[in-house]
């Protein structure tokens, strides 16, 4: 059984990997690498939320940074996305004669492998270490995070000289040695590439959640003052955490945009944020696990709703939510490891069998119905 579970792993990475691509048309291949390049931001909110209790409404920030890393590069790169003075064709309409000086580092593709991650790495390492400083967290952590979401939404969305403001960049015209980013091999090609990073992305949220590291996170979670009184600093390590984190959503918003053909403000609006929570929450939130699983379901939900009943699917979403968190408080994967069917009918009054002895519930019963049916002396 124990081998069993080992290779369960390796199993379904080989049938996402030879098997899907065989039985899928290009058009459904794609939509699942969309949904596993989602599930490594996932994994990054589950780090910081379920293994830290840190409940960021802000992630849209760092995914769209890495978004934006990887379309400036491919238009950069791309002869027939510059307009005559050899800049891109876009800074044309808004008289910008000269490439701004932070486009000319995603001329090199080494510094641009490097940005997508170590921006908005370092992006999240200012953020986060300003909130944690000065003792931030709850509620009030969320809405700070939710307010600095905002803030960078409606910059992006406003510099039009600059990035094209609203209307994003493209890359499914762009090109990449040699082949059209749009094409069917190119598409192929990124979603191996997703199916692979998947799994690097779970094991470095499993380094920092297990042994003595993992431990602190799970204190720090659970009861970060009495953390404080046991002598340690929360505030490192939540930084650290949270600068992983940026860093894994700046991947997977680079992988997410070579595969959607656009990046735009719109990554950062604050629906997007709160979708991501919502796909961590139905999976199962402090499993790791859990978070792909619900990363893959609720996105391939939303597609085949939208699909049949496109005005349907926020009342899908919502009711889905509303049921986790009533009924399912551990998401699918706590459901199925943590009792199933027994679990959702104790959240209606049916009391479950005990699980350490399994025959205490039937002795109980034995004893009242002896109990119930021994005389008693009525001159007692």
């Amino acid at each position: 059984m124990k081998l069993f579970k080992r290779l369960v792993p390796w199993i379904l990475l080989a049938i996402a990997l030879f098997v899907l691509p065989a039985i899928l048309s290009d058009f459904r291949l794609n939509l699942f690498g969309r949904y596993f390049a989602l599930a490594i931001t996932a994994l990054a909110i589950d780090l910081i939320w379920g293994y830290t209790g840190l409940l960021s409404l802000g992630q849209g920030i760092f995914f769209a940074l890495g978004g934006y890393a990887a379309a400036m590069y491919l238009t950069l790169n791309t002869p027939s996305q510059q307009g005559g003075n050899g800049i891109p064709k876009f800074f044309e309409n808004f008289g910008v004669s000269e490439l701004p000086f932070f486009w000319q580092p995603f001329n090199s593709p080494f510094l641009t492998l490097a940005c997508l991650s170590l921006i908005p790495a370092l992006v999240a390492g200012v953020v986060g270490y300003l909130i944690f400083r000065n003792r931030i967290k709850g509620v009030y952590f969320s809405i700070i995070t939710q307010a600095a979401l905002m803030v960078f939404f409606h910059f992006f969305n406003g510099q039009q000289k600059l990035i094209n403001g609203s209307n994003g960049l493209t890359t499914n015209t762009t090109e990449l040695y040699g082949l059209l980013v749009g094409s069917s091999d190119m598409k192929l090609w990124f979603y191996r590439l997703t199916v692979l990073l998947l799994p690097v992305a779970f094991l470095i949220c499993r380094y920092f959640t297990t042994g003595r590291f993992g431990d602190a996170l799970i204190a720090i979670r659970d009861d970060e003052q009495r953390f404080r009184f046991a002598g340690f600093n929360p505030v490192p390590f939540k930084t650290i955490v949270f600068i992983v984190a940026g860093g894994l959503c700046g991947v997977s918003g680079a992988l997410y945009t070579v595969q959607t053909g656009i990046v735009s403000p719109q990554f950062m609006s604050i629906s997007f944020s709160i979708e991501m929570v919502i796909w961590v929450a139905v999976g199962g939130r402090g499993s790791l696990v859990g978070p792909i699983i619900g990363a893959v379901l609720v996105n391939y939900l939303q597609s085949l709703v939208s699909e049949a009943l496109p005005e349907l699917w926020l009342f899908v979403q919502g009711g889905l939510f509303i049921f986790v968190v009533v009924l399912m408080p551990d998401g699918i994967y706590g459901w199925f490891t943590g009792g199933g069917l027994r679990s959702f009918l104790a959240s209606f009054g049916i009391a479950q069998k005990a699980r350490t002895y399994p025959k205490i519930d039937e002795q109980i019963e034995s004893l009242q119905e002896v109990v119930s049916t021994t005389p008693t002396d009525s001159s007692a």
